[in-house]
């Protein structure tokens, strides 16, 4: 194996054909990128390659041309195969393929892959490719219908190998090429020249040239790369932020999970935002029907897992959002490196958490890029970055627009006593009130509730002294969600405020009811008392769990469970009637203290089993709440 030394020329001194030329010229495109002026020439003089370049850099069009210069026209065998891990990434490639063949006559080129209706694909293969796109898994399950033959095969193409062997397509390849003669040319491209992927070139390849043209100092030149830390439940409001700020016309959104991309999409949806998901669950009809959108500009953003967004060449997104931090670092540089294709720049925004930021460092240093902490943007700067967008939008309108009808009614709207100043602002105030969404600056958005949340703080557990009966002792609920007498911030049983009474109902049990005006100490404990004298003139009976067990116990459950339902709608019923009478009095004065606390617990004997799950457990004891 050798390196090659980059060079930079012009791609009519590739020694391709004057319609390919054109067809390049025809794209754009003038001068070839690194990995193509170094890969065309070495593939058209019949090496094997196995080349290493960046996203975006246009690895595609760096086989394609010469793989096309290489067909023998008058053969309608198959001649070549290109496999690729995704059937994203394979419909990105035969539509390369077809723009550089645009004005070449009588080259058929047959795109197959899972999700797509298999007759479809046989009856294309029946009018003699001689270039197949293929998935691993669907080219096997061609092979063994024997519906291709691979036996004239002169060239195969391995594009994102790397991926291709993470999915578990080893064994696939392996197969596929044992049946290709073995004269054949290979192409290898690979993100990585990981110890498996050395092993596939010394197995597959005869002493292949390897093109490296990363540059570890920077791999993404044209992105410019921002982080913000942000609590997890946050992210979808700061996603939402950037994308008003910047008025991001076309955004790509990554996720790890399957159900994270349906729940963000779900988001954006719910603020007017033109979005959709792109990920496995999906079938091919409805991912050409979302990618299409994507392209035209009728979904401006989409949101993607790791392995759909591998085959996405769109070359107008403005900005890529980590909304998970990749779980593997070299995906870092495949996600950014969706934006700032085809010499273009863009931006990207990865969240993170306190916790995270290690592994923001652990990305800048295998990559050799800068990743610059960001504050997240206000509501206030958001709504001057619009205002400063509508004034400059009234602008280019007042340049270019025939304004004479317009201005008429403005005339008219003066002559009625109003000025233009104040015309002017409504207008203005009109223009802010129609955007998607609102935001507040009274929203935390920073990652502290998080920082607390992993390190199991107080702040997810009630406190040592407010967590109270039955509290929850779940570490990672930071809404500190409590049994009775809990501390949480959410309205419902276990929220208590300073001073606020408690009023007792059956054996042990405490039902939350909001504070209202007039419920004063006083009252609180006539009404207690009341409630125990029902208790006290309840039927008991003193009972031992192991006694209980051996005993008929469908016969004494059954009676105390209608005597206790009884009792239990009694009680009630005058607690509904008692509340709603008081409710309608005035505030009553509260009674003086002594100074001693109230917060003491009494107890008696029980005659209710309470149930804790799916089992009950009996107390021979009976709690008392008073307001604690």
């Amino acid at each position: 194996m050798r390196k090659i030394t980059m060079t930079r020329v012009k791609f009519d001194q590739l020694g391709l054909s004057k319609e390919i030329l054109k067809a390049i010229e025809g794209m754009g495109f003038e001068y070839p990128s690194e990995i193509q002026a170094e890969t065309i020439p070495t593939i058209l003089e019949g090496k094997d390659i196995v080349g290493q370049a960046p996203t975006g850099t246009g690895k595609t069009a760096a086989y394609a041309a010469p793989i096309i210069q290489k067909l023998d026209l008058e053969c309608r065998d198959l001649q070549s195969i290109v496999l690729c891990p995704t059937r994203e990434l394979a419909v990105q490639v035969a539509k390369e393929f077809e723009k550089l063949t645009k004005h070449i006559e009588g080259i058929n080129i047959v795109a197959i892959y899972g999700g797509q209706q298999i007759d479809k694909q046989f009856s294309a293969l029946r009018k003699k490719a001689q270039i197949v796109i293929a998935t691993p898994g669907r080219f096997m399950d061609h092979l063994r219908r024997a519906s291709i033959d691979v036996s004239t095969v002169r060239m195969v193409v391995l594009d994102e190998a790397d991926e291709m062997l993470d999915m578990g397509f080893r064994d696939d390849i392996n197969t596929i090429l044992t049946d290709v003669p073995a004269d054949r040319q290979t192409i290898l491209f690979s993100a990585t020249m990981a110890k498996d992927i050395l092993e596939l070139t010394r197995k597959l390849q005869k002493n292949p040239v390897i093109i490296d043209v990363t540059d570890k100092k920077q791999t993404a030149p044209n992105v410019e790369q921002f982080y913000f830390e942000v609590a997890e439940r946050n992210k979808s409001e700061v996603l939402a932020r950037l994308l008003d700020l910047n008025n991001t016309k076309l955004a790509l959104v990554f996720c790890n999970t399957k159900s994270q991309v349906d729940s963000v999409v779900e988001f954006l949806k719910s603020c007017g935002y033109f979005a959709d998901s792109l990920h496995g669950d999906l079938n091919q009809n409805q991912r050409d029907k979302v990618m299409n959108g994507f392209r035209k500009g009728r979904v401006e953003i989409l949101v993607a897992t790791d392995v759909a967004g591998r085959g996405i060449d769109v070359n107008c997104i403005e900005a890529v959002f980590n909304y998970d931090l990749p779980r593997d670092d070299e995906d870092y540089i495949h996600r950014i490196g969706r934006t700032a294709r085809a010499g273009k720049s863009g931006v990207a925004y990865t969240f993170v958490s306190r916790k995270q930021v290690q592994s923001i460092r652990r990305i800048e240093r295998s990559n050799g890029s800068l990743i610059t902490k960001k504050e997240i943007p206000t509501a206030s700067e958001i709504e001057m970055a619009k205002t400063d967008l509508f004034a400059l939008q009234v602008k280019e309108i007042i340049k270019g627009s025939n304004l004479g009808e317009y201005a008429a009614k403005i005339e008219e709207m003066v002559s009625e006593e109003f000025s233009l100043m104040d015309i002017a602002a409504a207008l203005l105030k009109l223009k802010g009130q129609s955007e998607k969404k609102k935001f507040e600056d009274s929203v935390d958005l920073s990652a502290q509730d998080d920082y607390e949340q992993d390190r199991g703080g107080r702040s997810g557990r009630g406190g040592r002294g407010s967590r109270g009966f039955g509290g929850s002792r779940d570490r990672g609920n930071s809404r500190g969600r409590g049994g009775f007498g809990g501390n949480s911030e959410r309205t419902g049983f276990g929220r208590k405020r300073n001073n606020e009474p408690s009023f007792k109902i059956e054996s042990g049990r405490e039902v939350r009811k909001e504070y209202k005006e007039g419920f004063n100490k006083e009252f609180v404990d006539n009404f207690n008392k009341d409630v125990d004298k029902n208790f006290i003139n309840e039927p008991k009976r003193d009972f031992k769990k192991k006694d209980f067990q051996k005993e008929n116990k469908s016969e004494f459950s059954g009676t105390f469970k209608r005597n206790s339902k009884e009792a239990s709608a009694k009680k009630q019923q005058e607690i509904k009637e008692t509340l709603g009478e008081f409710a309608k009095k005035e505030k009553r004065p509260k009674s003086k203290s002594n100074g001693k606390s109230d917060s003491r617990s009494t107890f008696g004997s029980a005659s209710k089993p309470r149930e804790f799950g799916g089992k009950k457990e009996f107390s021979p004891k009976k709690a008392r709440f008073s307001g604690r």
